[in-house]
């Protein structure tokens, strides 16, 4: 309970006299008295000072073949080792913790709701979201039905994230909902300070372009922690960054970052997820003007992301050197920043992730002079953005699009009727025929007649074909595309 309510000497202090008095406790107690002093220290941002304790442990556990304790340890080392940016060992504890913890009953597991909470979030942190959302999901129904609310709050949390990473807005957004509710009824300050900018982050994809309401979410989740200093508070005044507007109070968004972070390099933030801040310091160093504090950001996170092996990462630290090349005027390299950033994202499945690289890739690859490529990045990049409800990625996009190639008047598209061309665009997106009659308030039977006139006038006898014309004339001027 002093843990949850971010009193760590005081929980400290209570798991030392237990772990030091003589006689000890018999081993079984200890190993769990050991998980809840390394969570004490992981959620205080001091894990290295308890890994070799934590690493002695796990190797006793395995000796007695205590499974349920074994798994413990490794859920907990897993998840001190990915915050620490030690990936690979992460990894090998993560695999090992979900083979044991996936043989284990839902009773068994009831009595130690966290070890799922620990292996959830690590998995998130290695970027494997479909275990994440796997365990999480089992998690959440086991926290229902033996009443455990703490955990259930974290795991709410922790798949209201992977449904926002991996496009899944609206559900993201009930799941952070439902979380930040569980936690204020528990009432620990951190952890209703987390759920809230969490939720504020979500929110501001859900929410048109400039709503107001997500950066105030997230100024009252910074609020609600004070000045604790631990995992949860510090995150929490991070992700303020991300709801203050860049472009309104490019300042402001340094001086949260900075203040959270420690210093200008942002040490203090957790390092496998310290390239993605690093990115939006560099966005925020080139809106106040000051490109070569940029690049500096920007090299520091291609440096500090590519030993961590995380696709998400590197697309971060790539999308800031992109922000950089794009101010020197290199239209063409920050072209392909911006792509490989978009295709690093895919690797993993972060289909927001990939969306906002295209719609950055989207105008350099015009200025590169590719209109064509530009075209088709900025189509997959908002069309991605529409089926995932990310609304303010709806609305970059529309504020963004390139230019069509020129002479794409003249196109076989150009014997299309306005609405046949409008059709053809949202064909193009991928939507079927039934959503592009939703979008247009038609019947689906008005569509498939368009379409097939369509087909007729232009030759083509598909709808792939039909795309790959609309792609290639690049129809569509704006007017046809309602986020």
């Amino acid at each position: 309970m002093e843990r949850h309510l971010g009193r760590y000497p005081e929980a400290d202090g209570l798991l030392r006299r237990e772990l030091e008095r003589t006689p000890g406790p018999r081993a079984d107690l200890r190993t769990w008295l050991v998980v809840e002093w390394g969570c004490r220290a992981l959620f205080a941002a001091r894990y290295p000072e308890v890994r070799s304790v934590v690493d002695r442990t796990l190797e006793e556990a395995r000796r007695r073949r205590d499974e349920a304790g074994t798994a413990e340890v490794l859920t907990l080392a897993a998840l001190g080792e990915v915050y620490e940016g030690r990936t690979a060992a992460a990894r090998v504890h993560a695999a090992e913790a979900a083979a044991l913890t996936d043989t284990f009953t839902d009773g068994a597991l009831a009595a130690h709701p966290e070890s799922l909470v620990r292996l959830g979030w690590t998995e998130v942190f290695l970027e494997e979201y479909g275990s994440a959302e796997r365990h999480a999901t089992r998690g959440i129904a086991m926290a229902r039905r033996a009443g455990r609310p703490f955990a259930l709050s974290q795991l709410l949390l922790c798949s209201a994230y992977v449904h926002f990473l991996t496009g899944r807005v609206a559900a993201a957004l009930d799941l952070a909902e439902e979380s930040l509710a569980v936690a204020r009824a528990l009432g620990g300050a951190e952890l209703v300070g987390f759920s809230g900018a969490l939720r504020a982050v979500v929110l501001l994809h859900a929410r048109p372009l400039g709503d107001p309401e997500p950066s105030a979410a997230a100024e009252e989740a910074a609020a609600t922690v004070g000045t604790a200093e631990g995992w949860w508070a510090t995150q929490t005044r991070s992700l303020l960054g991300y709801a203050v507007p860049l472009h309104k109070d490019p300042h402001r968004v340094r001086e949260v970052l900075v203040r959270a972070g420690g210093d200008r390099s942002l040490s203090r933030l957790q390092p496998s997820l310290r390239p993605g801040y690093l990115e939006l310091l560099a966005g925020a160093a080139l809106a106040t003007g000051d490109p070569a504090e940029a690049e500096r950001v920007a090299r520091l996170a291609l440096a500090e992301a590519e030993p961590l092996g995380l696709p998400v990462q590197r697309g971060a630290a790539l999308r800031a050197w992109g922000q950089v090349l794009a101010r020197r005027g290199e239209s063409a390299s920050a072209a392909r920043a911006f792509t490989d950033a978009a295709r690093e994202s895919a690797r993993s499945g972060a289909v927001l992730r990939e969306a906002h690289s295209l719609l950055l890739a989207a105008p350099q690859t015009h200025a590169a002079g590719d209109g064509t490529r530009a075209a088709a990045q900025w189509r997959r990049g908002r069309r991605l953005a529409v089926e995932g409800g990310a609304r303010m990625l709806v609305d970059l996009a529309d504020r963004t699009r390139p230019a069509p190639p020129e002479g794409a008047a003249g196109g076989r598209l150009a014997v299309l009727t306005p609405r046949e061309r409008e059709i053809a665009v949202l064909v193009a997106e991928g939507l079927t025929n039934q959503a592009v009659a939703d979008r247009l308030c038609l019947s689906p039977r008005t569509v498939e007649s368009h379409v097939a006139r369509a087909y007729r006038k232009t030759g083509v006898e598909s709808r792939a074909a039909l795309a790959s014309l609309v792609v290639r004339d690049g129809a569509g001027d704006g007017q046809f595309s309602r986020g």
